[in-house]
């Protein structure tokens, strides 16, 4: 009985998702060229959230060397986003990482891929609008922050904020409301955010090369002494840095890159429209690694420029464009930055709103959350529910915590989940043929307990030495349940051995490359049995279903993917550590004690919800914020 309940619990903790037939109208488009998809790439990249995250980096965690960090970020999305475009190949349909990975991985994948970009896209809605209060405070001489500090700072618990920003709470009120009422993102304001976005990185870089002084990148402490008035000879940097280009070292790189990950987020958006282009195996790549690389010179650009024109310990880290200007006597231009700043901060936050909205809808149409939270109004056609749930988290997360916090949180988010987009990658392709029509039965999707061996698939013998033998020279050309399990296994031993060798390197570093005895052991023995699995898992056969594009070098490419952003992770600090628990917690409590047995009820109650998530799905991208 015990046995046969577990084996219940497992089935539904990987039962898919069957795939809904797919529309003519989604279906029959004319086809994107590669310039097409570079433009749709960039559109999506260049946001003006952005720009808040390097004034915060450059004050607090990288100094000018950010543009380092932008590199390293830049080559962990091209990784990424190639595992995202295959594990789109597997469901070629409009939508997120959320569905793809329900549809080929199971649910409780699907759920910590969900709830994960969840936690992204309510800290990047509450990190804009706590920018856009920020951008127009200053503009009326910081006489609101002023005054909110001065009555609520002596009350404020330490991990929360100074003070609760009012003025973020009403803006997020505000724009909850007009979604409520039906408001939608037209094409019109779309053209004219992205001509915006690309404005303020050309302006900024040409004023860098008119005001910027290269001695900025050779600041000493003398040079902060005389810019600092009542300040001594003996004065120290100290939480400053030491000076010159990197004053936080190689740790501040290292940092800087963990929370600018989610800077090319959108240019997974290339993904979904990939399909209609002429060749994507061609087009998908080609087309991500330019519009990344354009993002690349548009923020490292306007970073170089920021830290050129203001020393990096003066830049204003909540507003720093239009502020820089301020302080090098560009006062019009000042103030028109941050009109345009404010524009593009309430479009960015618009579009992190309404893919939070669909995210919360789509994981409650298909039972993980409240059913409740999928219940749409007959008048106006939308989630009211989904929008009341995002507008509260956004309010509660932006009136009261740090907008440094948020910007940790954004990362938590985003990495976790497109690490298990790269393990996803790594099991997939070495699985048996699967069929992800809606025809399919549940039953045989999620079936993993008796196997009847098929003819194409040997029976096999019996004992350890058979295992031992498989793991070498498989006993078939395509996958097999038994190559999928091997597969599967050394997966997930490769995900913890590459984060006990990320953990050692980000914690001791000097001691493992200096020749330490027993960390430097640990750590090649680490790599040996990371080489031998990986080994282990090239051995066995691929499927050879057909799929518009595959991830190259498998599985090399994941492998690496994954430990780019498991380091990465381990650059998070403790507190964020926590928060991230936190949340992960209450989302273990919600599936557990509801999703697990809500899921996968009767689908015909929900077919007029669907037809509405196919209208916001032609509004914006349901996992991305710009």
């Amino acid at each position: 009985m015990l046995r046969q309940y577990a084996r219940q619990f497992v089935q539904k903790l990987v039962r898919r998702r069957p795939l809904e037939p797919q529309e003519e109208s989604e279906s029959r488009r004319a086809p994107l060229s590669i310039l097409r998809l570079v433009l749709l790439g960039v559109g999506r990249t260049l946001g003006a959230g952005v720009y808040v995250l390097a004034g915060i980096m450059v004050m607090f965690i990288t100094g000018p060397a950010i543009i380092i960090s932008f590199s390293v970020v830049a080559l962990s999305s091209v990784l990424s986003g190639l595992c995202y475009a295959e594990l789109w190949a597997w469901v070629p349909r409009s939508g997120s990482a959320y569905l793809y990975s329900y549809v080929t991985m199971g649910e409780l994948c699907a759920f910590v891929i969900g709830w994960d970009l969840l936690l992204y896209l309510v800290a990047a809605a509450s990190c804009l609008t706590r920018a856009w209060s920020y951008t127009f405070d200053s503009l009326i001489g910081n006489q609101i922050s002023q005054a909110l500090e001065r009555t609520f700072s002596p009350h404020m618990p330490s991990f929360l904020a100074p003070y609760p920003d009012f003025v973020s709470l009403g803006l997020v009120l505000l724009m909850t409301g007009l979604l409520v009422l039906g408001a939608r993102v037209t094409t019109l304001i779309f053209k004219v955010s992205t001509g915006l976005n690309l404005f303020v990185p050309i302006f900024m870089i040409l004023s860098g090369f008119i005001k910027g002084d290269l001695h900025n990148w050779q600041l000493t402490e003398q040079d902060f002494s005389s810019n600092t008035s009542g300040s001594s000879s003996t004065f120290s940097l100290g939480p400053l840095g030491s000076g010159g280009f990197v004053p936080f070292g190689f740790e501040g790189i290292l940092q800087g890159a963990t929370i600018l990950f989610t800077s090319y987020f959108g240019v997974h958006g290339i993904v979904t429209a990939g399909k209609e282009a002429p060749n994507p195996q061609r087009s998908i790549p080609l087309s991500m690694v330019i519009s990344i690389f354009i993002g690349f010179l548009a923020y490292s650009g306007v970073s170089a420029a920021l830290t050129l024109m203001v020393p990096y310990y003066q830049i204003y880290p909540y507003s720093p464009l239009p502020q820089a200007f301020l302080q090098v006597g560009w006062d019009p231009a000042g103030y028109v930055m941050a009109a345009v700043f404010l524009c593009t901060l309430l479009y960015s936050f618009l579009c992190a709103t309404f893919s939070m909205f669909q995210l919360i809808y789509a994981m409650a149409a298909d039972g993980l959350l409240f059913q409740v939270l999928a219940r749409i109004h007959t008048r106006t056609g939308t989630p009211i529910m989904a929008i009341l749930a995002s507008g509260t988290l956004t309010g509660f997360m932006a009136s009261l915590l740090r907008i440094f916090d948020l910007v940790k949180l954004m990362s938590a988010g985003v990495l976790p989940a497109y690490t298990l987009v790269a393990v996803s990658i790594l099991v997939l392709r070495y699985q048996q043929d699967q069929n992800l029509s809606k025809n399919e039965k549940i039953e045989e999707e999620i079936e993993i307990s008796d196997h009847e061996p098929s003819p194409s698939e040997p029976v096999p013998e019996a004992g350890n030495s058979s295992i031992l033998k498989n793991l070498w020279y498989p006993t078939s050309p395509i996958p097999t349940r038994k190559s999928g399990q091997i597969v599967y296994g050394c997966a997930f031993l490769l995900v913890l051995l590459l984060t006990i060798l990320s953990l050692i390197l980000a914690q001791w570093p000097s001691q493992v490359f200096s020749g330490d005895p027993v960390l430097t052991t640990v750590a090649v023995l680490l790599l040996l049995l990371i080489t031998g699995v990986t080994v282990i898992i090239w051995r066995q056969p691929q499927s050879p279903t057909a799929l518009h594009f595959k991830v190259p070098a498998l599985p090399v490419l994941p492998l690496v993917s994954i430990l780019v952003n498991i380091y990465l992770m381990m650059q998070m600090d403790a507190g964020t550590w926590v928060q991230f628990g936190i949340w992960m917690g209450i989302g273990s409590v919600i599936y557990f004690g509801y999703g697990i047995r809500h899921s996968f009820k009767e689908k015909n109650e929900q077919q007029p919800a669907a037809s509405t998530s196919q209208m916001l799905d032609k509004n914006v991208p349901s996992d991305e914020s710009s």
